[in-house]
């Protein structure tokens, strides 16, 4: 049986953390396929500029040449209104073999709102989310989930939480030190941080 791994998210811009963290918690669970899908506009997200989306998707592009295990989807950028994982979770699930294993990658920030979410109790129903833990995030309380998620459903949370490794790099602190003039090798892939460079994404900020 096959399995895939969706992790989502803006990716202003994508970095050595989401890379690392994403293939640990594929080998952690066997998984042979990750699909990095960068989000139009998350709404946690408002009120912040993102890079222009064809750059967020170049940047996950160059960010993962030539590695076999990932691939990259434009899908949510070319859907019209609000980009709900539901939705992204059943068309990947349509375009899959029957019998595979659906993935969802999210970090322990979002596990905090996850009871908020868009029809969530038919998302951790129709596949298996997965949270990573972040060094800024405490050990989530899971029984808050309770009332939009039933226990068996918390349960199931419970037992994808993934404790390491512990990452400490944000794209936040990525798009800083671009606007400083200050150096990103380490924190980015060289291609991701040329690519950066030649567009002069983040400067501005």
């Amino acid at each position: 049986m096959s399995k895939t791994l969706l992790f989502g998210g803006s990716f202003d811009p994508i970095h050595i953390g989401h890379l690392i963290v994403s293939r640990y918690v594929a080998e952690h669970l066997g998984i042979e396929r990750i699909v990095l899908i960068p989000a139009p506009s998350p709404p946690h997200k408002v009120g912040r500029r993102l890079a222009p989306a064809g750059d967020r998707l170049e940047l996950c592009r160059r960010a993962v040449a030539g590695d076999p295990q990932f691939a990259v989807s434009d899908w949510e950028l070319t859907q019209p209104g609000p980009s709900y994982t539901l939705h992204t979770i059943r068309h990947f699930r349509s375009g899959l073999p029957a019998g595979t294993d659906l993935y969802f990658l999210i970090g322990a920030d979002s596990l905090r709102e996850l009871g908020s979410w868009h029809r969530v109790g038919e998302l951790v129903e129709e596949c298996t989310v997965v949270t990573a833990a972040r060094p800024s995030c405490a050990p989530p309380d899971f029984s808050r989930l309770l009332g939009p998620l039933t226990e068996r459903q918390i349960e199931k949370l419970r037992a994808h939480w993934v404790a390491g490794p512990l990452i400490d790099i944000s794209a936040t602190d990525v798009r800083t030190r671009v606007r400083d003039g200050r150096s990103i090798r380490y924190l980015v892939p060289e291609a991701v941080a040329a690519y950066i460079s030649e567009r002069g994404l983040y400067r501005g900020e």
